[in-house]
């Protein structure tokens, strides 16, 4: 079976659209974290509130000196340093997304997105 130049047009023609609603889906789906705020807590109860918006490098102690140190940048949020012994929060990956969470137990510290651009489905099960 020989290809011919239409079947050539129609294939290039398919790509081109899949190319185009690939790229609109990547830039024009997400939506902006400008209502997205961070939000700190200690035991369950709210110690700071920020929005994720902004460039920030934030330092939390408890009443024995426990520290973290939290920060926000390019629309993400980390724990950049910790002195906790285990140091879990520190190697989780940023959050961003609504619902994420960085949770430090020895510090007793949760740090949660709201309000942010919707976590992705990863599976769906029946």
């Amino acid at each position: 079976m020989k290809i011919k130049r239409n079947d050539i047009y129609l294939i290039l023609a398919v790509l081109a659209i899949a190319l185009l609603f690939f790229c609109w889906q990547r830039y024009n789906g997400k939506k902006t974290t400008e209502n997205a705020r961070v939000i700190v807590e200690r035991e369950g109860k709210a110690i700071g509130d920020y929005p994720l918006c902004t460039k920030e490098q934030l330092i939390f102690t408890d009443d024995y000196g426990k520290k973290n140190v939290l920060t926000i940048q390019d629309g993400q949020a980390f724990i950049e340093e910790a002195d906790c012994p285990d140091k879990l929060c520190v190697k989780h990956k940023p959050i961003s997304r609504n619902g994420e969470s960085i949770i430090c137990l020895p510090h007793k510290l949760a740090i949660r997105i709201v309000g942010g651009e919707e976590e992705e489905v990863d599976v769906i099960l029946r």
